[in-house]
């Protein structure tokens, strides 16, 4: 296995953020970094390694940057103003795109004038409307967050700049499907996506002070409780996929289902739901590399972009071996599985639970994905035959409504 293909997203401000989300995964980085409480910023060395060396790395005429944190504002606009200085710089005859995933609170004109100008696809991070949203999105003194990021929204629309939204799905707003996703179209956002929030806190802390752990630890812990169940992730997904497919097909774009529909028609697709995975890399903000933003422990680092070569890091050992093992490590029940072709067993972060073979290589998930997948795929086969047969939209649409009234 060789890895041609790759995305390296970088955290230039690390886990610093301006608010207090209590089910981030991200803040406790900082206890891999304590030195940087102080020094936390991406320097300008470091910032020109990560441009020069990943426009060189990709083999591709196109180049994504992708810029996330904590809270990627936190840097000031100059940082983002002498990024793309560099990028301009180093691409050569390249095309560059950047996204920028924000939660909108620091958004204003100027920072709208500059994203707007450079043509950057902005992320706002929102679980949906203000009861969804403030259920864990708070600031550091426990208050709401919905008036800023609605604020954030709004000169974004105001300056014409494209924008998208990310939900975290977790144990209260996977409770009002509908009331999610609508919300999210009434305020402008016509591609979605939605990430399961799963995680898992140890009794006591490691040796690196984190308590949020890795798929393969072995002591006393216990899923968090704002954790989305299994089975209502799955019944969420199928709720907002009967909406979208019989009123919003070709007019709002669900990332979840976009990518299923890829993989049902033998593309590739995100690393979540394809075969393998360890393109998708992130860059700390002193320039350490790691196999992925859900594996930043000591021993998925790397290397520096400032010491080490981006391809070889890429195909080290250690990265392919990390790539490689989520085909490897997969549950027994996957095997037999009628929709594995489609989720591969899902995200290897979420694989905890015990296989009927004994082994903790099931996905905690796996429930919800065979509640959604077993739902969706036959309705999305029907789409994909038809958009073949150059059928309308409104008449696909038509015929999805019929689905759901007649679903056999």
């Amino acid at each position: 296995m060789k890895i041609n293909n790759f995305q390296l997203m970088a955290k230039p401000s690390g886990s610093v953020c301006n608010i207090d989300c209590s089910y981030c995964f991200y803040l406790e980085k900082e206890h891999l970094y304590p030195e940087r409480k102080k020094n936390w910023r991406m320097d300008n060395l470091t910032l020109e390694n990560y441009i020069k060396k990943n426009i060189a790395a990709q083999h591709a005429d196109v180049v994504d940057f992708l810029w996330q944190g904590g809270e990627p504002t936190m840097l000031g606009v100059d940082f983002y103003r002498e990024a793309v200085r560099l990028q301009a710089l180093y691409r050569g005859k390249k095309t560059i795109n950047n996204f920028f995933q924000t939660n909108g609170m620091n958004i204003n004109d100027d920072w709208a004038i500059f994203l707007k100008e450079h043509n950057f696809l902005v992320g706002i991070s929102i679980d949906g409307d203000r009861i969804s949203n403030d259920a864990h999105r708070l600031t550091r003194s426990g208050k709401s967050t919905f008036d800023s990021v609605i604020n954030g929204i709004d000169i974004l629309k105001r300056h014409q700049v494209e924008f998208n939204t990310l939900t975290v799905v977790n144990a209260e707003n996977v409770k009002r499907p509908l009331d999610v996703y609508r919300f999210l179209k009434r305020i402008g956002s016509r591609y979605m996506q939605f990430i399961p929030l799963v995680e898992r806190r140890a009794a006591h802390p490691d040796e690196n002070g984190l308590t949020l752990i890795k798929p393969d630890f072995s002591g006393q812990c216990a899923v968090e409780a704002w954790s989305v169940p299994a089975p209502a992730w799955g019944k969420f997904l199928n709720t907002i996929f009967d909406e979208w497919s019989a009123n919003d097909l070709s007019q709002t774009f669900v990332m979840n289902f976009e990518q299923t529909l890829a993989k049902i028609n033998g593309a590739q697709s995100a690393c979540i739901i394809n075969e393998t995975c360890g393109g998708n890399l992130i860059i700390e903000s002193n320039g350490d590399v790691y196999s992925c933003d859900h594996f930043v422990y000591p021993e998925n680092k790397l290397g520096n972009i400032n010491e080490h070569k981006i391809t070889e890091m890429v195909n080290s050992p250690q990265n392919i071996e990390f790539g490689e093992r989520k085909a490897n490590h997969i549950s027994k029940e996957c095997l037999t599985c009628p929709v594995k072709y489609v989720c591969n067993g899902g995200c290897p972060k979420h694989r905890f639970e015990l296989s009927s073979d004994g082994k903790p290589t099931k996905n905690y998930l796996c429930d919800g994905f065979a509640i959604h997948l077993h739902h969706v795929v036959p309705r999305m086969q029907h789409i994909l035959r038809r958009l073949q047969q150059r059928t309308t939209p409104a008449r696909i649409k038509r015929e999805m409504k019929n689905f759901a009234r007649h679903p056999h």
